[in-house]
Parts: structure tokens; sequence; C-alpha cells
């Protein structure tokens, strides 16, 4: 069993930055293939972007050029960088861990981007 954690939410005004964590537990991180998803007020879950075990990076066309995936396997963190924030990048943000075709979920993280 994989727990996932995500924290780092908060509210920020538009135009501004907030970086997310997801922390993953296991010996074998560096084989996890890792996401971040979000799902605002009366929509559905949307990928924002992924990282694979290797470093390969994918992105949602509504993020790419703002936001940044990355991931420190010594320390089985995966990172959000957000940037040039957005009122509709408000969501709940939810990282996510895939090994051995299981997937394990974040309990999800708040990003209110309001003036």
């Amino acid at each position: 069993q994989v727990q996932v954690v995500d924290t780092g939410g908060g509210l920020v005004q538009p135009g501004g930055s907030l970086r997310l964590s997801c922390a993953a537990s296991g010996s074998r991180f560096s084989s996890y293939d890792m996401g971040w998803y979000r799902q605002a007020t009366g929509k559905g879950r949307e990928l924002v972007a992924t990282i694979t075990s290797g470093g390969v990076t994918n992105y949602a066309d509504s993020v790419k050029g703002r936001f940044t995936i990355s991931r420190d396997n010594a320390k089985n963190t995966v990172y959000l960088e957000m940037d040039s924030l957005r009122p509709d990048d408000t969501a709940v943000y939810v990282c996510n861990a895939i090994y051995m075709t299981m997937v394990y979920w974040g309990q999800g993280t708040q990003v209110t981007v309001s003036s």
C-alpha cells in the first residue's frame, strides 16, 4: 500500500505563484509514475501534469508554460510549481502515484485564486 499526501494549497492572488508538494511512501518511489489532477466545483476531474519514473513530463494545454512538475526521488516527493495563476485555476488539486498498475490517490489540497 502506497500512502500519498499532497500539501501546499492556499489562497493566492491572480498572477501569483504557489508550489504544491506530493509525498508518497515506499522504497520504490523512483519507479512510480506521478501525476497532478484537479477538480473545480461542479466540474469533473482533469489532468494537470504528469511525470514518469524516467522524468518525462506531460501537461494540460491550459497550464503549459505556467506550471512545472518535477520530482525529487531522494525525498519521495513530486512538486507542482504554479506561476501566473488565474481564477480559473481554482480547484482541489489531487496527486496520484501509479505503481505496478495500481493507482494511489492523495486527499487533495485546495487552491483558490482570487483577489
